[in-house]
């Protein structure tokens, strides 16, 4: 199975042109996918519903939505009103070839800053009924200006993640409804753009710290980075570019896995030719 994710940058590539089927063609082949900066009513790409036209081009997948900040959009002055109840939405999607049972929008902790812009964000929850087992996944974005708002964020997605089987993801005793009881499957694949390089404090706070002489031990309820783990980075690896500043690199883009994958991790590259987004598409291939 291949897992993929990508930040699109509301449809624009490198090139600053809009073009989402380019955006598909660069995850092309994938069977779960995370993608963040998904809008709706947004000005910069037109207003654009980029779910449902994402969702046209995947059509033998399975979409949810997450959007985690929503607020009331209208048209600057002088242009054409936009239609009534317009809302400018902004998160992240998971797209699957087999059903996606439930889904939540976990909303990450935040705080008011003065003069940067500081947009709600979110980790997007769904349980996904592969063929043989149900699994959850995350498509995840963190924020991009602050390591303490990063660190509490990932402090805050860690206990959500522990606590699903205690919490009951999205329903539980669902017979007072008359529908089957949601699976609450352990294992899980965690994939976005965390704002935050390998071995940061932050990367730390969520993967645990190495230790100088043992290295990272794997632990029960600690993530485990697929590229990490199969020895995939390389010097000078990258999954963002800065679109004026070519020389300007970092990684950031990040597949976690729960610790009962770590031995089906088959590979995990990042496709640096892509030119959809500021942002590189990572795949992971987990086996069965």
């Amino acid at each position: 199975m291949i897992f993929a994710s990508y930040n699109i940058q509301y449809g624009f590539g490198l090139d600053g042109r809009y073009d989402l089927e380019r955006i598909a063609r660069d995850i092309e082949g994938a069977d779960v996918i995370a993608l963040q900066e998904v809008t709706r009513g947004f000005v910069r790409n037109e207003y654009a519903d980029m779910p449902a036209i994402i969702a046209a081009l995947f059509p033998d997948h399975f979409w949810v939505y997450g959007p985690a900040c929503d607020m009331h959009a209208e048209a600057p002055e002088g242009q054409i009103p936009l239609p009534r109840g317009t809302r400018f939405q902004f998160g992240n999607m998971v797209l699957s070839r087999w059903p996606i049972l439930s889904t939540r929008t976990l909303l990450l902790p935040r705080s008011r800053t003065i003069d940067k812009l500081n947009l709600q964000r979110g980790a997007t929850e769904a349980v996904v009924a592969l063929p043989d087992r149900a699994i959850r996944v995350y498509s995840v974005h963190l924020d991009h200006r602050s390591i303490d708002e990063r660190i509490a964020q990932l402090r805050y997605l860690s206990d959500r993640i522990s606590a699903f089987v205690l919490e009951g993801a999205s329903l539980t005793g669902a017979c007072e409804l008359g529908l089957p009881e949601p699976p609450l499957p352990v294992e899980y694949v965690v994939m976005g753009d965390f704002n935050m390089e390998p071995e940061s404090p932050e990367y730390c706070t969520f993967a645990g710290t190495s230790d100088g002489f043992y290295g990272r031990t794997a632990r029960f309820g600690t993530p485990i980075d697929a590229f990490a783990a199969l020895g995939s980075y390389r010097p000078g690896s990258y999954s963002w570019v800065d679109s004026e500043d070519r020389g300007k690199r970092m990684h950031i883009d990040y597949c976690f896995v729960s610790c009962g994958l770590k031995d089906r991790l088959k590979s995990a590259v990042i496709d640096t030719n892509c030119q959809g987004s500021d942002h590189f598409p990572l795949r992971v291939e987990i086996g069965d």
